[in-house]
């Protein structure tokens, strides 16, 4: 990369050229470790809410364990405590994480 940088330094006078490639650059790195990695965890938990089950355990984006009941449009059940449901937004919910 440093090489093809240094060519473009020593072989031309044109600017647009250096500019249009650093742009292109540019472009290539927001997209490989900016916009490609959120869209891929998007897909991810998209899947993961699309695939509960009545039964599986939950948490909430405050942190609230929960068991899932059900769901309705956006929205889902959930079982806070025995014979409590709770309704919430179905794109709160995530995957309980692993204690190690």
């Amino acid at each position: 990369m440093i090489d093809f940088l240094l060519f473009l330094e020593k072989g031309t006078n044109d600017m647009g050229l250096k500019t249009g490639v650093m742009v292109a650059v540019m472009i290539v790195v927001f997209y490989m470790f900016l916009i490609r990695p959120q869209s891929q965890k998007a897909k991810k938990e998209a899947a993961y809410r699309d695939n509960l089950k009545k039964g599986d355990a939950v948490m909430t984006a405050q942190g609230i364990h929960a068991t899932f009941v059900g769901r309705s449009g956006s929205y889902a059940s959930v079982e806070i405590a025995p014979g409590k449901v709770a309704k919430v937004l179905l794109g709160t919910l995530q995957p309980i994480p692993e204690h190690k």
